[in-house]
């Protein structure tokens, strides 16, 4: 039998969090507002959310919609708020933030990375907007902690990017694909056999947890829809 898949999901709040470990999530993506496709949640939510589940927590390191880390000054916003979150007892990460020209953002990745005492961190869905994905990968590659990438292989979701995806999980022993590839955006239960049989070991779902809608909490029956489904199939 294939070595079991991680199952991660998008919470918000310690509602969505008890729901997804109950639906049989290993993981869980922490932010707030979706709108803006997903920011850093506060403290206090961490520690919430913390307190109400025993699975894997990654918390969103994001100031705003988009890639932009927003300069020196939010730099130093990120990393003070990584710092915080260290302290509240956070020990996994998600971030990413490319400069005008789609290269990796070194020096504010680097900055903020140095705040996280070598806890394991996802570079997140920045890469299916980076001008060269090689290039990134190889970039990044000696960054403490990094051991994941939240990709869908292409900005138009994973519709798009499965072809991307199969080769990089193909690559995955060469310098700079070592990292786990977390396939999220646009992915649906269909694609999961496929990506399997590729050597995909990682999924990531939000809406896909939450039939109502983004105004509506993560179900558990839903999460456990998408648990029987990896559970299902073997790599």
């Amino acid at each position: 039998m294939s070595k079991r898949a991680v199952l991660e999901v998008i919470a918000l709040d310690a509602q969505d969090a008890v729901a997804a470990e109950a639906g049989g999530a290993d993981r869980l993506e922490l932010v707030t507002d979706m709108a803006a496709d997903g920011l850093t949640p506060s403290v206090e939510t961490f520690a919430a959310i913390r307190a109400a589940v025993g699975i894997r927590l990654r918390v969103m390191l994001r100031l705003a919609d988009g890639f932009s880390s927003g300069g020196p000054e939010g730099t130093a916003e990120l990393v003070a708020a990584a710092r915080a979150l260290r302290a509240a007892g956070a020990d996994e990460f998600v971030l990413g933030f490319l400069d005008a020209h789609g290269a990796p953002d070194l020096v504010a990745v680097e900055r903020v990375v140095a705040e996280l005492d070598g806890c394991g961190w996802t570079f997140h869905r920045a890469i299916d907007r980076a001008a060269d994905r090689d290039a990134l990968r190889k970039q990044l590659a000696d960054l403490p902690g990094l051991d994941t990438y939240l990709t869908a292989g292409s900005p138009e979701g994973v519709d798009a990017g499965l072809d991307v995806l199969l080769t990089e999980a193909a690559r995955g022993t060469e310098p700079g694909y070592e990292p786990q590839l977390l396939v999220g955006g646009g992915l649906r239960l269909e694609h999961v056999r496929g990506l399997r049989a590729g050597g995909v070991s990682a999924f990531h779902i939000g809406g896909a947890a939450r039939p109502g809608g983004w105004s509506e909490p993560v179900s558990a029956e839903a999460v456990r829809v998408w648990r029987e489904a990896l559970d299902a199939v073997a790599a």
